[in-house]
């Protein structure tokens, strides 16, 4: 069919934010307003090599250990496996 839609397809689709979905008084809100890990990355830059495959972001490992002891996970996998779950823990990621 060619010719103009007459229904509006906005309602097929919808926004999502993260930001929305994790609430204003929730403990990983509270630290993140304290914790300043942006120049972490600058900081151990020289340690770093150039060869071989990319590391993980220092400041992603250290938020994810925060993570991990405020909420009482001890495993990696675990945690890394709640990461994929929680959006809270997602978002202060």
């Amino acid at each position: 069919m060619i010719g103009e839609r007459k229904v509006m397809q906005e309602s097929l689709f919808y926004g999502f934010s993260l930001e929305r979905h994790v609430p204003d008084n929730h403990l990983l809100r509270k630290i993140d307003r304290f914790v300043d890990l942006s120049e972490v990355r600058a900081h151990l830059e020289p340690y770093y090599s150039e060869t071989g495959r990319p590391s993980i972001d220092p400041e992603l490992m250290i938020r994810m250990l925060i993570v991990g002891y405020c909420f009482g996970i001890r495993s990696e996998r675990r945690l890394c496996d709640e990461v994929h779950l929680n959006l809270a823990y997602r978002w202060f990621l």
